[in-house]
C-alpha cells in the first residue's frame, strides 16, 4: 500500500469480536463480481499503519509522562491502597503506558488475584490479595513457595509474624517499585524484607534507619541491628551510643532492649558517661524488665532480673559522693558489697570485688583548629557583649562536644561564655559556663552539657557571647577547609556574627568533637 507521498506502508487489519457467520459473509461479499450495494453487514475493523523502516521504541519512550486519567479511574487506582476489590474500568490497561504502571494497578487488588495472605497476629489480621507471578519475580522466597519443587498449591497463606503494614510496604515495592517507609513501620518492613529476601528494600530500610539514628533510638536500633545481622547499622549505633551515652541511657528506648544488648552496653569501654548515670539507667531497665516478666517491681526482683549484669556496672569508679548518695542507698547492693566498696574507696589494702574497678576509657575528643596564627597586644579584640559566630559543615557524622576559645591577652582572667549550636535557626545545644585563661595564646575548652549530633553536608552555626576581659587574642589566616583525621570541615561566614568573626579571622578557633 502506498500513501499520498509515495511511502510504502503496511496495514494490519483487526476484526474485533465478529461472529463467524459475519466473517464468512464478509469474505463472500469481497469476491470478484459481488454487487457493490450488497446488504451484507459491513465488517468492523481498525487499521493501524506502521512505517516499515522505523526503530522500535519502548512504551516509556513513547509516553515519557502519563496523561491524567479520568477522575473515576484515579479513584479506582487509589482504592488499591486499601484492599481494592473493585474491578478497574474497561480497557484500563490502555490508560497506563508502562508495565510498571500496569503492575501498580494490581497492587492490593482482587482483580486476577490467585493467592491471598492472612497477615498479622490473631485479632489484628488483614487479608491481602496477591498474584503469584508478580510475587515470584520480586522474591526468591515467593518463587520457591509458588513454583519450587516443594511448592504448595494453597489459595490462602497465613503469615502471623509480619505486621500487615510492613507486608503491604513490601508488596508495594514488589508491585510498584516504590519504597514507602515510616518511622513506625521501618523495623517491621526490614524484618519482612529479610524474611522474603528482598535485598534492595532491606538496604533502603537500613539507610532510613541510619539517617534517622539519634540518641533516643540508638539502643533499640542496636538491638535490632544485631538481630538482623546488619554490621554497618550496628557500627553507626555504637558511634551514637558512645558519643551521646548519657542521652542514650536516659532515653525510653534503653528500657526496651533485651538483656544481651544491655550487657554489651555495660561492657563498653568507650561509653562516654558518668558511672552513676549508667547505674541509674540500669535500674530503670530492671524495673521495665520486671513488668515485662509480670513480676512485682521490688528491689529484690530488680536484682534478680539483672543477674550477673550488675557486676558490669563499674561502681568502684564512681565519685565517692555519687556512690554514697546513690548506689549505696539504692538497696540493690547487698550489705557486704556496700561495705567492700566503701573500703575500696578508703582503705590502703583494698578488698577483692566482683565489680569491674577499672574506669572506662571513654572517647578521646578531637579538635578542629581553623586558624593558622593568632594576634595579640598590638591588635586587641573587644567583645562588648556581641555575638561571635561561624558556620561549618562536615562530610561525615560527628558529635560536637564544645568549642575551644581564646582568653585574655594581658594576663590571667576569668570569662563567662554562652555557647550555642544551631541548624537552620533551631537551637540544638546551648550552655552557659565559665572558664579561666592564663594569659597565653592557648585555647580553653568550653563544653556543651551533651555532645550534639552533626549530620554531613549541612551547615550548622556555632556562636559564642563572651563576657570578661575586653582585651583578647583572636585568630588570623583562617581556612575555609580543614582536614581532621577522616573528617573534612568547611567554614563560611555567618549572618549571626555581629562582632567581626568570620572565616579569615576572629573567635571560635576550635571545634571539639567526637568522630
Amino acid at each position: 500500500m502506498v500513501d499520498a507521498k509515495g511511502r510504502n506502508m503496511k496495514c494490519l487489519t483487526f476484526f474485533l469480536m465478529l461472529p463467524e457467520s459475519v466473517k464468512i459473509r464478509s469474505k463472500k461479499s469481497n469476491k470478484k463480481g459481488s454487487p457493490t450495494n450488497s446488504k451484507v453487514p459491513p465488517v468492523c475493523y481498525e487499521i493501524i499503519t506502521l512505517k516499515t523502516k522505523k526503530k522500535k521504541k519502548m512504551a516509556a519512550e513513547i509516553f515519557p509522562t502519563k496523561k491524567p486519567a479520568s477522575t473515576t479511574t484515579v479513584q479506582n487506582y487509589q482504592q488499591n491502597l486499601n484492599n481494592n476489590n473493585t474491578i478497574p474500568a474497561t480497557n484500563w490497561q490502555g490508560l497506563y503506558p508502562t508495565i510498571r504502571e500496569r503492575n501498580a494497578v494490581m497492587f492490593n487488588n482482587e482483580l486476577m488475584a490467585d493467592v491471598h495472605f492472612v497477615v498479622g497476629l490473631p485479632g489484628g489480621t488483614q487479608r491481602l490479595p496477591g498474584h503469584r507471578y508478580v510475587l515470584a519475580v520480586g522474591s526468591s522466597v515467593f518463587h520457591a513457595m509458588f513454583y519450587g519443587e516443594l511448592a504448595e498449591d494453597k489459595d490462602e497463606i497465613r503469615i502471623p509474624d509480619v505486621e500487615p503494614a510492613a507486608f503491604l510496604a513490601m508488596l508495594k515495592y514488589i508491585y510498584c517499585d516504590e519504597i514507602d517507609l515510616g518511622a513506625d513501620t521501618v523495623l517491621a518492613t526490614l524484618y519482612a524484607a529479610k524474611k522474603y529476601i528482598v535485598p534492595h528494600l532491606a538496604r533502603a530500610c537500613v539507610i532510613f534507619l541510619e539517617t534517622s539514628l539519634s540518641a533516643k533510638n540508638a539502643c533499640v536500633l542496636l538491638s535490632q541491628s544485631c538481630l538482623f545481622e546488619e554490621p554497618d547499622l550496628t557500627q553507626r549505633c555504637w558511634e551514637v551510643i558512645d558519643a551521646q551515652a548519657e542521652l542514650a541511657l536516659k532515653s525510653e528506648g534503653f528500657c526496651d532492649i533485651d538483656s544481651q544488648t544491655l550487657e554489651s552496653i555495660l561492657r563498653r569501654e568507650t561509653l562516654n558517661a558518668k558511672e552513676i548515670v549508667v547505674f541509674e539507667a540500669t535500674l530503670s531497665w530492671a524495673e521495665a524488665e520486671c513488668q515485662r516478666q509480670e513480676m512485682t517491681v521490688t528491689i529484690d526482683n530488680k536484682r534478680k532480673v539483672l543477674g550477673k549484669a550488675v557486676y558490669l556496672i563499674r561502681i568502684p569508679t564512681m565519685a565517692l559522693d555519687d556512690f554514697a548518695n546513690g548506689a549505696a542507698q539504692s538497696g540493690v547492693l547487698t550489705l557486704n558489697e556496700t561495705n567492700d566498696i566503701f573500703l575500696w574507696y578508703t582503705a590502703a589494702k583494698k578488698p577483692d570485688l566482683e565489680f569491674v574497678s577499672k574506669p572506662r576509657k571513654g572517647l578521646v575528643p578531637q579538635r578542629c583548629h581553623r586558624f593558622q596564627s593568632c594576634a595579640y597586644r598590638s591588635n586587641q579584640w573587644r567583645y562588648r557583649g556581641r555575638c561571635d559566630s561561624i558556620q561549618f559543615a562536615v562530610d561525615k557524622r560527628v558529635f560536637i562536644a564544645g568549642f575551644g576559645l581564646y582568653g585574655s591577652s594581658c594576663g590571667s582572667a576569668e570569662y563567662s561564655a554562652k555557647i550555642e549550636l544551631k541548624r537552620q535557626g533551631v537551637i540544638l545545644g546551648t550552655n552557659l559556663s565559665k572558664y579561666f585563661s592564663d594569659g597565653s595564646s592557648n585555647t580553653f575548652p568550653v563544653w556543651f552539657e551533651y555532645p550534639v549530633q552533626i549530620e554531613p553536608d549541612t551547615f550548622y552555626t556555632a556562636s559564642v557571647v563572651l563576657d570578661g576581659n575586653e582585651l583578647s587574642y583572636f585568630g588570623q589566616e583562617g581556612m575555609t577547609e580543614v582536614q581532621c583525621g577522616k573528617v573534612t570541615f568547611q567554614f563560611q561566614c555567618s549572618s549571626d556574627s555581629t562582632n567581626g568573626t568570620g572565616v579569615q579571622g576572629g573567635q571560635i578557633p576550635e571545634l571539639i568533637f567526637y568522630a
